[in-house]
């Protein structure tokens, strides 16, 4: 298995966003893409996470980027929901998505996968929610991963304190397939 590249040339974003070298340096030069300069010399380095930013923001189509697949991770322990949001997920070919039963199965699944957003029953007997959303901010490689958690119905209090917590968002249930799309697709588009 190879491993995704996490950092980009110039050369390489330019090839993703199908634009000439020298434009992606002016991106990066003006701030609109973040990125580093490698120490000693002028060469500009990208983070994935950074270059699916800007193109978000742009409206540049991510189909150069891996695929162009979102990566989600469902954690729940209802077979019944997971297996029908993955199946409905997946079938437009945005999304590329596991499943986890419970807090292990997530932080194992997690640092294989590298998930671009991971949704979390929050009713899940073995969740501690502050607990779940410090690992993933703790842990280098998930920096950029966004939380969204899933409740039965919440006060505006219950929510916010989600958000206290380190949620992107969070969803109530009853939801319907567009609506997890939609909060998939807007939690993502937040710049940081």
């Amino acid at each position: 298995m190879h491993k995704k590249k996490d950092v980009l040339t110039t050369g390489e974003v330019a090839k993703i966003c199908n634009v000439a070298p020298r434009t992606v340096s002016k991106w990066f030069d003006s701030g609109q893409l973040r990125g580093y300069r490698i120490p000693g010399s002028k060469d500009r380095r990208i983070p994935v996470s950074q270059l699916v930013r800007f193109m978000r923001a742009h409206g540049i189509p991510l189909n150069g980027l891996d695929g162009g697949t979102t990566r989600v991770l469902i954690v729940d322990d209802k077979p019944e929901i997971t297996n029908t949001m993955s199946e409905a997920l997946e079938k437009g070919g945005r999304f590329e998505v596991k499943l986890a039963q419970g807090g292990f199965d997530a932080g194992v699944i997690a640092e294989q996968f590298r998930p671009h957003i991971i949704l979390v029953d929050i009713m899940l007997e073995d969740i501690n929610a502050k607990r779940i959303c410090s690992v993933i901010r703790e842990n280098s490689d998930l920096q950029d991963t966004r939380m969204v958690a899933l409740t039965s119905a919440l006060t505006e209090g219950e929510g916010q304190a989600l958000l206290q917590q380190g949620f992107d968002a969070y969803l109530c249930k009853p939801f319907d397939i567009k609506q997890v799309i939609q909060c998939i697709d807007e939690t993502l588009s937040i710049l940081h």
